[in-house]
């Protein structure tokens, strides 16, 4: 047992003793000394480990620089679809500390990131037989426009006519593209999805009587999907499928015109065309370092396709969504519901509320939208004027002439970075889906834009650059 030292030590011999206070402030300081050391070993680690993660990624991928290659001609315009270069967009990009990356859609031959989908929606047709080039076959949409476009591109490609409903507010310029193209153009009232007079019900009629008008179930082909729908003008013997058809019937049921309706909301094409085809450009594109993929939504097959594609690579890559004002897919992600916090069940409107954004938002759910729900982590709403202001602020700063659904992705990942907090050259990818060019009669049109009340102002994109992080969750 220690015995304590005696009180009545002379003064000399207690100076000579250890003092507590001083020893303590010295194993304080070797234990800050000690932490620091470690904190600083730690994050060297770390940055090491991750430095050597990204080398190990990116030689999965053999660098190949955007050059003009020898002999190397494509095969017709459907050989122009697909791998679009990234862009960064340097004044966003600049501003935030992170790296904005745009992938050019708008240089399809068609002019959108719809081309892809239209292909893919018509190979796949071909493949299974129910469409066959060059014998009269017509294809059937309900498009807002830009679809419609891509179908009747490829379409006169391969060899069919084109039918296109669509709704007669969309800009004129569409309108006047497809009939360039030799498209058929039917303009309708918008409507709500249950009314028989709603494009995409439209086309899909036009379709089923394009066979047999007294009959019509008599004269449709079997198919793997329950909203494709495909008939044909052979005859009731040649369409008969429980007798054994003759060489002729045969022959006659491959030649003759069929009727065929896309319908790119459910058909399945949709989501392959993004999962095996812009899912896979953008991970060898970026190497694979990806943080974050925003996309808005009109069909889902966009944001459903790269979504779940970025995410069986990377599973911590962050898949969200944009959506325009009046479209029920924030609240569906947000909230789980599709219909607004303000509108109570049994009086929500039945008409998308008006805006100036083309392209995407909408109030049902799709086959091709559902797909990508598990994978949807977040949702920005954006509005019109955010989305005018983001489109005339890439002209002045960027040089960019883009669309509205281009313009309303780009405000969407501003959002993102700023709630994310991110600043050290994180990678976020989005769509540019189209250009300018489309639009120059409503999104681009600055009269129509003060008769529709909504402001052109640049200085809402500077405020979301700069000013302080909202918390507060839109309606």
């Amino acid at each position: 047992m220690m015995r304590s030292l005696p009180l009545h030590l002379p003064s000399s011999v207690r100076d000579r003793l250890p003092h507590p206070s001083r020893t303590a402030l010295r194993w304080i300081f070797y234990g800050v000394l000690l932490g620091f050391s470690l904190s600083v070993t730690s994050t060297s680690l770390a940055l090491y480990f991750q430095d050597r993660k990204r080398k190990r990624i990116e030689k999965q991928f053999e660098p190949r620089p955007i050059e003009l290659r020898s002999d190397e001609v494509v095969n017709g315009v459907t050989g122009l679809i697909g791998n679009t270069p990234f862009m960064r967009i340097n004044s966003l990009s600049d501003a935030l500390g992170v790296e904005i990356l745009g992938k050019a859609e708008f240089l399809n031959p068609g002019g959108s990131v719809k081309d892809r989908v239209a292909l893919r929606m018509i190979e796949d047709a071909e493949r299974q037989g129910l469409l066959v080039p060059h014998t009269g076959s017509r294809i059937f949409e309900g498009t807002v426009g830009s679809t419609g476009i891509s179908i009747a591109t490829i379409a006169k490609a391969r060899g069919y006519e084109v039918t296109i409903i669509m709704p007669d507010d969309v800009a004129e310029e569409k309108v006047k593209a497809l009939l360039a193209l030799g498209a058929e153009v039917e303009r309708v009232r918008p409507a709500s999805i249950v009314d028989k007079k709603q494009f995409v019900n439209l086309a899909r009629e036009r379709a089923a009587h394009f066979g047999h008008t007294a009959n019509p179930r008599r004269s449709m082909l079997r198919t793997s999907s329950s909203s494709v729908v495909v008939t044909s003008t052979a005859s009731e013997s040649a369409l008969e499928e429980d007798h054994l058809r003759t060489q002729d019937e045969e022959e006659e049921l491959r030649t003759k015109p069929r009727g065929f309706f896309a319908d790119q909301f459910e058909n399945h094409s949709n989501f392959d065309a993004h999962y095996y085809g812009t899912g896979p450009e953008i991970w060898r594109q970026t190497s694979g370092r990806v943080d974050a993929f925003v996309s808005g939504a009109g069909t889902g097959g966009t944001v459903s396709g790269i979504g779940r594609y970025l995410k069986s690579m990377k599973d911590d890559v962050l898949v969200v969504l944009c959506d325009p004002e009046g479209s029920g897919l924030y609240n569906k992600v947000k909230h789980g519901v599709m219909f607004d916090r303000k509108e109570a069940e049994g009086t929500k409107r039945r008409h998308q509320v008006d805006t100036v954004v083309e392209g995407i938002g909408i109030n049902r759910l799709t086959h091709n939208m559902e797909l990508g729900l598990p994978v949807i982590s977040d949702a920005f709403r954006v509005t019109d004027a955010e989305a005018v202001a983001m489109s005339r602020y890439l002209v002045q700063n960027d040089g960019l002439f883009l669309g509205s659904s281009s313009a309303c992705n780009l405000v969407a990942c501003i959002k993102l970075a700023r709630k994310m907090g991110w600043s050290d050259g994180q990678r976020i990818v989005t769509i540019l889906c189209d250009s300018g060019t489309r639009h120059y009669s409503k999104f681009w049109n600055d009269d129509y834009l003060h008769r529709a009340n909504v402001p052109i102002d640049i200085q809402i994109i500077k405020d979301l650059l700069t000013g302080p992080v909202s918390t507060a969750t839109p309606a």
